[in-house]
């Protein structure tokens, strides 16, 4: 494992969000799929999350999105899950059910299988929003197997906390 995307790395990543969070008496959500839970982990694996982190939702299906995030069936109709609309939706839908201020959302293709010539294995798009702001999001595509793919998400998905928050 290379060390931009270590353990230490994204601990280090979630203190520096934490701090800031903490500083500004603001409050922070998740929405993950591909990532299953691990930005959320990250984050309350500090001590006295619960002063800056609101929650996390992990939506892994068609259905999940819809109930818990607001995802409209159209949009995962005619985009699918991996894709840059229902990524945006998913953010908006965490700021919307919940108090944060800052909201982050992950959908992905982890692998080994699931890719497609359009999509293909390591295929993550990563949201970001402030509360009463725009939604932003990113296309990524990770190489390696399903854990790497999954913790370059979580790194990328706290870094553009960070910037969020910084900007």
């Amino acid at each position: 494992m290379d060390t931009l995307h270590s353990d230490d790395t994204l601990r280090a990543q979630a203190a520096e969000i934490a701090e800031i969070l903490r500083e500004r008496r603001q409050m922070l959500t998740t929405a993950e799929s591909c990532t299953g839970g691990w930005i959320a982990k990250v984050l309350t694996d500090l001590p006295g999350s619960s002063a800056w982190f609101e929650c996390g939702v992990v939506a892994y299906s068609y259905e999940a999105k819809e109930a818990l995030l607001g995802v409209h069936p159209h949009t995962l109709e005619r985009h699918g899950a991996v894709s840059q609309e229902t990524a945006i939706e998913m953010v908006s839908g965490a700021l919307a059910r919940f108090g944060a201020t800052v909201a982050v959302a992950v959908t992905g293709i982890a692998g080994p299988s699931g890719g497609t010539v359009d999509k293909p294995v390591g295929t993550v798009w990563i949201a970001w929003k402030r509360r009463g702001g725009y939604a932003r999001a990113q296309i990524f595509h990770f190489g390696g197997d399903r854990e790497a793919v999954r913790r370059q998400t979580v790194a990328h998905a706290l870094e553009g906390i960070r910037k969020i928050l910084t900007t």
